[in-house]
């Protein structure tokens, strides 16, 4: 299958991508365009996830590279970010989704897991037969996880007990384990546990009336007495360092995803502009249209460019956190910039689903918020800038 460049990367960074992610790439963007696109307002409407999709989204293999115990082909974080963008481009939720099962719950069993929990969940979660979600914002601690953190675990022999709440879990109504981050009521650290949906005290509610990621399964979940083998335990999750380590990776990833809501914005915003007929021709001819049109494509390659860089420093090892909270606090307000200008291209028209771009605009507030704050990103990166810590 023939890979196209978007006509979206002005300056052609896609032009660097190996042969083989650029086939992958082009097998992801036709998989989103043929089985994603025709079906997604309906499922977005209903606030209901297409879990019948997520064989083929697995048959893409975009689970689990990067990470030896799946077999992926060898691929780039730079690669890894386009799919990002190419899924986004059509539907953020279904780019969550993956987020969630890769970067976040993979990412957790690969930066802290033995090496028996890497070979036993990566490929499971790589393959999707499970589902898996990431549990670390609570009602009331969010933005101040490394301190805030309520819920506890407390040994009792072989096994953890957790109690706790959870909130704004992803995947977590229709996950087999979600990875719970507790703290040690001994030493007062964060650890990281695998936990089974089926635990005796493990309960999952659906969030309901969300405006945002309609799709994604968000749930509140409470934890009351539940107990998990040693075994379960990340063995490699000694602190909230460790947690901040999968963060660091899925930070970047939700920088591409808010360029690939960008384009998918863009994109329907063009369309538009070539068959809405206003004074006698179509709009695409209006000096006005065409300088939100122009500042929205400025905005979508300056992310890109900003996108590709850290995730190069990704594969070459350099990349800090105030790296990818700086992509991630840059394109995120990029990206509520130009779905505000794609709405107003298409005037009244842009407040409904049916031309696409209400359901970008509406999509692009969960971006903003979630993985940090645009206000703790900034904060992360000053702390970098000055040498002190501005966090209350």
């Amino acid at each position: 299958m023939e890979f196209t460049p978007l006509a979206s990367d002005f300056y052609g960074f896609a032009a660097d991508l190996t042969e083989a992610e650029r086939a992958s790439l082009a097998e992801v963007r036709a998989f989103m365009e043929e089985r994603v696109a025709p079906e997604i307002q309906e499922h977005w409407h209903r606030d209901a996830f297409p879990e019948h999709l997520i064989p083929g989204i697995a048959a893409l293999g975009v689970v689990g590279p990067g990470w030896a115990e799946t077999a992926r082909f060898e691929n780039s974080a730079v690669y890894r970010g386009w799919v990002a963008l190419e899924m986004s481009r059509v539907d953020a939720s279904i780019s969550t989704f993956v987020g969630v099962q890769n970067g976040l719950v993979a990412g957790s069993i690969g930066v802290a897991g033995s090496p028996e929990q890497r070979a036993e969940w990566l490929p499971r979660l790589a393959d999707c037969s499970t589902i898996g979600a990431f549990g670390l914002t609570e009602p009331l601690s969010g933005s101040d996880s490394a301190q805030g953190l309520l819920t506890t675990a407390r040994r009792e022999g072989d096994e953890w007990v957790l109690d706790g709440a959870k909130r704004w879990i992803g995947n977590a109504t229709h996950a087999d384990v979600v990875v719970i981050w507790a703290k040690d009521v001994e030493d007062g650290q964060v650890k990281g546990f695998i936990v089974p949906t089926t635990s005796p005290g493990f309960r999952a509610t659906r969030i309901e009336r969300k405006i945002s990621l309609r799709m994604v399964q968000n749930a509140d979940i409470e934890l009351e007495g539940v107990r998990v083998p040693e075994s379960l335990r990340l063995q490699g999750a000694s602190s909230f360092r460790d947690t901040a380590r999968v963060l660091r990776l899925t930070r970047a990833e939700v920088a591409w995803s808010a360029v690939g809501v960008m384009v998918g914005a863009y994109e329907a915003a063009v369309r538009y502009t070539s068959e809405r007929v206003q004074f006698g021709q179509p709009i695409a001819g209006h000096q006005l249209v065409q300088d939100l049109l122009a500042k929205s494509l400025g905005h979508i390659t300056a992310s890109i460019a900003l996108c590709v860089q850290v995730s190069r420093m990704l594969d070459q090892g350099r990349q800090e956190d105030a790296h990818s909270a700086l992509a991630k606090a840059f394109t995120t307000a990029r990206m509520r910039e130009v779905v505000a200008w794609c709405r107003e291209v298409c005037g009244g028209n842009g407040i409904v689903t049916d031309y696409d771009v209400a359901r970008f605009f509406a999509d692009a507030e969960a971006l903003y918020t979630y993985e940090g704050t645009a206000q703790m990103n900034a904060l992360i990166v000053g702390r970098a800038i000055t040498g002190r810590s501005a966090f209350a």
